[in-house]
C-alpha cells in the first residue's frame, strides 16, 4: 500500500486503476502463447510529465513498469510481469505538428499509424511504415518494435523515419534524442538506439518521424500463382535479382487464402497454392511487365497484372485479413524470421519439412520481398501434445534462420517468444554489450524486465 500512496502522490489518483477486470484486459498483447505476470496498478498518463512522475516512483520503490499502446504486438513484449505497473500510453493520442516544409511530423506515441498516415496525406505528405495492424496498432508500438510491412521492401522500416523522441529513461528523467534536421552527427544516434528497444530502455513520450511525398503514379498489382512455397521462393529470388524494386512482394498460401474467404467470402482460395502479390507504384507499365516476367519464368502456373485499382487493392486486403482470419480456426504461433532474399527458397523449404517432421500445420505469409517469412503454426484448441510439437517446429525455424545468416525477427521483437532465439543469434560478447547499455540507462532494472534479455 505504501507505494500505491506514493504512486497516488505523483499522478492523480483518477489516473490509477487496479480493478481486476481491467488489469487482466491491458496484462498482455497478442502473442497468446506467451507468459503473463499479474499487475499492480495500470496508469493512463495525461501528459509526458506524468509518464516521468510514475517511471521515478517506480524507480524509488524498485517497482517494474510494462509500458504498452494498443497492445497489437505478436512476441509478448508488453505483457505484463508479476507486481508491475502498466504504463497504457494509449491515451497520449494527439498529432501534435505536420510541417509539410520540412516534411515532417510530431506525434505522441498512442497516435495510430493509419491515422498519421491519413492526417499526412491531407498535405500530399505519406508516412511508409505500414504494418499488417496499421489500422489498429500504435506509432509508440511501432517504433519500439522497429515496424515494418509490406512497403518495407522499398521504403524501408519505421527505423529509417525517426528522426528524434522524447524519451523518460529509467531513472526518471525526461529527455530529448535526435533531432529534425536533415542531417546531424553530433554525439551518439541514441534515438535510433531506442528504435527497437521494446520499452526495455525507457519510455517513449513523443517521437518526431519524417515524411515522403506521395507517390505519384498510380499503382499495379502483379499476381502470380505457384504450386509450391519453394516455386514461389525461387520467383523472390529472381526479382531481388534482377534489380526490380517492387513497392511490396508478399507471398500467401492457399490455407491463409481459405481462411480469409470462410471469413469474409472474397472467392480466393482457388486462385493457386501460392500466390505472390507484387505492386509497382511509378506508373510504369514496363516495371509491372518486368516483374510478371520474372514470375513466368521462375514458373508461375498462371499470372496477371491488374488493370483495376479496386481489385489490386483487394488482393493486398486478403493479405493483410490473413493473421486474424487463422486466429478464429486456433491458437497461432506466429514466426517472424528473416533470411538473406536468394535463400528465401531454401528458408520455405525447412519451414516445409520442419511441419512434416512436428506433424504440425504451418500456414505461411510473408513480406517476401526483403525475406521476411511469416510461419503461422496453427494448433487446434486444447491440443496440449500439438502444442509442444508447435513449440520445437517453433525453435527449429529459429535456428535455421540464423544458420542461414538471417535473424530470429524481422519487425515482430524478441519479447518473451525469441529470446532464446536472440541468444543464439547474437552471442554472449554482443549479449554483454546489450546489458551494459541497458545498465546505463535503466540502473535499477525496471524497464520492461525480462523481455529481449
Amino acid at each position: 500500500m505504501h507505494f500505491i500512496e506514493a504512486l497516488a502522490a505523483a499522478v492523480p489518483p483518477e489516473r490509477i486503476v487496479q480493478d481486476a477486470d481491467v488489469l487482466a484486459a491491458y496484462a498482455r498483447d497478442q502473442a497468446a502463447w506467451a507468459p503473463v505476470g499479474r499487475p499492480l496498478a495500470l496508469v493512463r498518463p495525461a501528459d509526458a510529465e506524468q509518464v516521468r512522475a510514475v517511471v521515478a516512483a517506480c524507480a524509488a520503490h524498485g517497482v517494474p513498469v510494462v509500458p504498452r499502446g494498443a497492445g497489437t504486438g505478436l512476441s509478448g513484449g508488453a505483457n505484463a510481469v508479476d507486481g508491475c505497473v502498466l504504463l497504457a500510453l494509449d491515451g497520449l493520442d494527439r498529432i501534435l505538428e505536420i510541417d509539410p516544409g520540412e516534411q515532417l511530423a510530431v506525434v505522441q506515441p498512442g497516435v495510430v499509424n493509419d491515422r498519421l498516415r491519413a492526417a499526412a496525406a491531407e498535405h500530399g505528405l505519406w508516412y511508409p511504415p505500414d504494418p499488417a495492424s496499421s489500422p489498429w496498432s500504435t506509432i509508440g508500438g511501432n517504433t519500439a518494435t522497429n515496424a515494418g510491412g509490406v512497403c518495407c521492401v522499398k521504403y524501408g522500416v519505421t527505423r529509417d523515419y525517426v528522426l528524434g523522441l522524447q524519451v523518460v529513461t529509467g531513472t526518471g528523467k525526461l529527455v530529448r534524442l535526435g533531432r529534425r534536421t536533415r542531417k546531424g552527427v553530433a554525439g551518439y544516434d541514441l534515438a535510433a538506439l531506442f528504435v527497437g528497444s521494446e520499452g526495455t530502455l525507457g519510455v517513449i513520450t513523443e517521437i518526431t518521424v519524417r515524411l515522403l511525398r506521395l507517390p505519384g503514379g498510380a499503382p499495379r498489382t502483379v499476381v502470380g500463382a505457384f504450386g509450391s512455397l519453394v516455386a514461389a521462393g525461387r520467383a523472390v529470388a529472381a526479382v531481388a535479382a534482377s534489380g526490380i524494386v517492387p513497392a511490396a512482394l508478399e507471398l500467401v498460401d492457399r490455407y491463409c487464402l481459405r481462411a480469409v474467404d470462410e471469413w469474409r467470402n472474397m472467392g480466393l482460395a482457388d486462385l493457386g497454392d501460392v500466390l505472390l502479390l507484387g505492386r509497382v507504384d511509378t506508373g510504369d507499365d514496363g516495371e509491372a511487365a518486368a516483374l510478371q516476367g520474372c514470375f513466368d519464368r521462375a514458373g508461375a502456373t498462371w499470372s496477371t497484372r491488374s488493370t483495376d485499382a479496386e481489385e489490386a487493392e483487394a488482393l493486398f486486403a486478403a493479405r493483410r485479413l490473413a493473421y486474424p482470419a487463422l486466429e478464429r480456426l486456433g491458437p497461432v504461433l506466429t514466426e517472424d524470421v528473416c533470411v538473406p532474399r536468394g535463400l528465401v527458397p531454401d528458408m520455405l523449404g525447412r519451414i516445409e519439412e520442419h511441419a512434416h517432421a512436428h506433424d504440425v500445420h504451418i500456414a505461411n505469409i510473408a513480406h517476401a520481398g526483403d525475406g521476411n517469412l511469416h510461419p503461422l503454426i496453427v494448433v487446434p484448441a486444447g491440443d496440449e501434445a500439438a502444442r509442444e510439437r508447435a513449440q520445437r517446429a517453433f525453435e527449429a525455424i529459429l535456428d535455421d534462420a540464423v544458420a542461414l545468416g538471417g535473424t530470429v525477427t524481422g519487425e515482430h521483437g524478441v519479447g518473451l517468444l525469441k529470446k532464446r532465439g536472440m541468444r543464439a543469434e547474437l552471442g554472449e560478447d554482443v549479449l554483454e554489450l546489450h546489458r551494459a547499455v541497458k545498465a546505463a540507462l535503466d540502473p535499477a532494472g525496471i524497464l520492461n524486465p525480462g523481455k529481449i534479455l
